[in-house]
């Protein structure tokens, strides 16, 4: 089977999107049928320039900004279409040309003209104008943070990219919660998946005791839906109860600036230390004494790739009940009301009275992410929804 997979962002560039997209493809390029050939003939169609990245690496075809006949000679050409996200261009094409496709919602480009569900100004969650046909909201919220014109624009775009998605053959949402809030018709829903890093390793490495102070982190990008101000609110408090501990923020973005400016204020600068960005052997390092990862996000994440990773750590994770955040961690981690610090320092508070809830809770989070998101149950779930759609298109 020839399989397109669209992606506008892919490697080199550093994310969640690009991070399952490569293991997927990796995946699907391993899978072999019963004479030992491969299953899936893939070719990776994305924006992004390779830069020093060796394409000739990978075990597919990479095609890079092609042009507009180029692809829609790659559309042509392909036996099912996988897009990550609905991209109006791709989806046209294979509409254009009968071929079968499926979306996978990262996001919710599909019903939000800015894609998260962040109402401007205030940062609020967006109860769904969109859905609702409050058009004259979706444009003001956008004109916040670009200008009329680009508002109007993205607006208009989001009818023909809202229709198309109604009318691909599947679409493929990474958590329940995703699927009911894009109510999308042919929905299904397939958890990220990821290798195991600790496959390896035995039980007593994994579930070591925490020696000297309790080291907290906060793992990704810094910008504003992601509520690292409360987690500094939170330290500020347990600082000021006496309590001894590290935060380290582990990232960068738009948001380091007021982060900075926050901490000195503040004077929180004995206990909270940011890394900047980290990847590799570097993040693991910077990884290996801290006890639980906090992610204390005021949007609704979709599902939250990070914390999926340092489950399968063993790590304690202490998340904000929100979004796809709470349906992934479960009843193995910590959770708290989105945007309340009180809350959080609460949790925190438990941990550093309690340090055995660093294991008990590492273990079931462990536990978990080896039950749902390993990436072999991610690629077959796919493969399926894949051959279905072939059988169903040669039925």
């Amino acid at each position: 089977m020839k399989l397109l997979v669209y992606s506008h962002y892919f490697a080199p560039s550093i994310g969640g999107v690009e991070t399952i997209v490569l293991g997927l493809s990796r995946g699907l390029a391993e899978l072999r049928m019963a004479n030992g050939a491969p299953e899936f003939e893939i070719t990776v169609v994305t924006d992004t320039p390779a830069g020093n990245y060796d394409d000739r690496a990978l075990p597919f075809l990479v095609i890079r900004q092609p042009g507009l006949f180029y692809l829609w000679r790659l559309v042509r050409a392909c036996d099912v279409i996988h897009a990550a996200g609905p991209a109006l261009l791709p989806l046209f094409l294979a509409r254009l040309a009968g071929k079968p496709a499926a979306v996978e919602h990262h996001g919710y480009q599909a019903i939000c003209p800015n894609g998260i569900l962040v109402h401007q100004p205030d940062r609020s969650v967006c109860p769904g104008h969109f859905q609702a046909r409050r058009y004259a909201e979706c444009l003001r919220c956008n004109a916040r943070e670009t200008s009329w014109l680009r508002s109007c624009r993205n607006l208009f775009l989001m009818f023909p990219r809202h229709a198309l998605t109604r009318r691909v053959a599947a679409n493929v949402a990474i958590t329940q919660h995703v699927l009911q809030r894009l109510v999308l018709p042919r929905s299904s829903v397939t958890y990220y998946g990821i290798d195991d890093p600790l496959h390896d390793t035995f039980p007593s490495q994994i579930f070591s005791a925490s020696s000297g102070r309790t080291c907290f982190a906060y793992v990704g990008r810094f910008v504003q839906e992601k509520g690292i101000p409360i987690l500094l609110q939170a330290a500020k408090k347990l600082i000021g109860e006496g309590h001894q501990f590290e935060v380290r923020l582990i990232g960068d973005g738009d948001e380091r600036p007021s982060l900075d400016e926050m901490i000195g204020r503040e004077h929180l600068e004995s206990c909270v230390h940011i890394t900047g960005y980290l990847a590799g052997a570097a993040l693991t390092d910077t990884l290996r004494d801290v006890r639980a990862v906090i992610m204390p996000s005021i949007w609704e994440e979709t599902a939250g790739l990070a914390v999926i990773e340092q489950m399968m750590r063993g790590r304690l994770v202490i998340v904000s009940d929100i979004g796809g955040l709470g349906e992934i961690v479960g009843d193995a981690g910590l959770q708290f009301p989105p945007g309340n610090a009180d809350a959080l320092a609460d949790c925190m508070r438990d941990v550093l009275r309690n340090p055995s809830l660093i294991q008990s809770y590492g273990g079931k989070a462990r536990e978990r992410a080896l039950r749902l998101f390993m990436r072999g149950r991610m690629i077959e779930e796919h493969a399926s929804v894949y051959r279905e759609m072939f059988q169903e298109r040669d039925g």
